[in-house]
């Protein structure tokens, strides 16, 4: 049977409904960076995820190629996930989707080495006929966290999130939105075949105790 991500690592793709700590490892992904209305047909994010996806496939099927990967054994496809951001908002603002900043990401099994990474990108772009090149080998050490299942539309995750910043600061805890370290989504359900009251979807955010400084420090959005 095929590895799972979301079976074996339940504590991480399937929190509960209501607020949990979680200390996450680190870990390597696909990823994709960009700006603007996630929601835009055929715009920049969802040109991004058919990159993402692209390149997970190939790696996903290359025991069917000519091309060896070390340690490979076969595995389940991890779900989407993204951080994202504003410039110069406390949260965010849903009614100016074109302010967002992202990075579209899909968590890789620790056997995939840059090397392997390298390849699928460029067999992908070859095959898919689309340019592969702006697809980055990731590696993020999230650390702290709070998360929670989210049930319903996007645009309904205020009042989730405010229901984890009471969590958190009843709990002797401070959101930790420095350095780097951003908003997460990992979307569990697929928009184009479910009624959005029905979409799941984890939050996640950094968090560190009450007074404390910050010990995660990430480089990913450096870009912006």
């Amino acid at each position: 049977m095929a590895f799972d991500f979301k079976k074996e690592f339940k504590e991480f793709y399937l929190p509960k409904d209501k607020p949990e700590i979680v200390n996450v490892p680190r870990a390597n992904y696909i990823a994709v960076r960009g700006t603007g209305d996630p929601n835009e047909e055929g715009g920049a994010y969802q040109q991004a995820v058919g990159i993402i996806y692209a390149v997970a496939y190939t790696l996903k099927m290359s025991y069917k190629s000519d091309y060896e990967i070390e340690g490979f054994f076969e595995y389940v496809v991890p779900p989407l996930e993204g951080f994202w951001w504003q410039e110069g908002v406390d949260g965010a603002d849903y009614s100016a989707k074109v302010k967002f900043n992202w990075i579209s990401l899909i968590r890789l099994p620790d056997f995939v080495t840059k090397k392997d990474f390298d390849w699928a990108v460029e067999v992908a772009s070859a095959k898919k006929k689309i340019d592969c090149s702006r697809a980055e080998y990731m590696t993020i050490d999230e650390g702290l966290c709070v998360q929670i299942m989210h049930h319903g539309p996007f645009d309904e995750e205020p009042a989730t999130v405010a229901i984890m910043d009471k969590y958190v600061m009843e709990n002797g805890y401070a959101n930790d939105f420095e350095n780097g370290r951003l908003h997460h989504e990992i979307y569990l359900s697929d928009p184009r075949k479910t009624e959005p009251y029905k979409w799941k979807t984890v939050i996640r955010h950094p968090i560190k105790k009450r007074g404390a400084r910050s010990s995660y420090s990430t480089s990913f959005c450096e870009k912006y």
